[in-house]
C-alpha cells in the first residue's frame, strides 16, 4: 500500500443510530485504514466538506431510520461540484421506510451515485473486502 487510505464514516441526516458506524469504524481501523468518524446526524454537506479537508478515498454512510433517499437526493450533484467524483461512496442500513426487497433499493442508491449499497445486517468484513477491491481497482491501494 502506497498510502493509508482515508475513510469517512457516519450516519446521514437526522439518524441517531451510531452503533453500526462505531463497529464499522473499529473494523476499518483494524484493517489498516485511517478513519475519520463523524458520528451521528451528519449532513450531506458535512460529509463533502470533511472529504475535501482530509482528501478522503471513501465515504461510508449508514442510515437506519429510513429517510436516506430523501436526505441524499442532491448529494451526488454536490459531491461532483466539490470535485469529489473519485471518492468511493458506500451506504448501508434501513434506507427506505416500510418492507422492501433490497434488490429494489440498490438501484435507487446507485442512481444517487453510490458505488455499493448494503442491506441491514451485513458484516463489516464484507464491506471492507469490497472497499479493498474498489480502492485497488482505482490504484489507491
Amino acid at each position: 500500500m502506497n498510502k493509508t487510505p482515508t475513510v469517512i464514516t457516519g450516519t446521514v441526516g437526522m439518524d441517531a443510530h451510531v452503533i453500526g458506524t462505531k463497529v464499522l469504524s473499529r473494523a476499518l481501523r483494524e484493517a489498516g485504514f485511517k478513519v475519520v468518524e463523524l458520528g451521528i446526524q451528519v449532513t450531506p454537506e458535512e460529509f463533502i466538506s470533511v472529504a475535501q479537508e482530509t482528501k478522503a478515498d471513501a465515504i461510508l454512510m449508514s442510515s437506519l431510520y429510513g429517510m436516506a433517499e430523501l436526505d441524499l437526493k442532491d448529494f451526488n450533484k454536490k459531491r461532483q461540484e466539490a470535485g469529489l467524483q473519485d471518492v468511493l461512496l458506500y451506504i448501508g442500513g434501513n434506507l427506505v421506510i416500510g418492507r422492501y426487497d433490497p434488490k429494489d433499493v440498490e438501484p435507487k442508491f446507485k442512481a444517487l451515485g453510490f458505488d455499493r449499497v448494503y442491506p441491514p445486517g451485513v458484516e463489516p468484513e464484507i464491506g471492507i473486502e469490497d472497499l479493498k477491491k474498489d480502492l485497488t481497482a482505482k490504484g489507491k491501494m
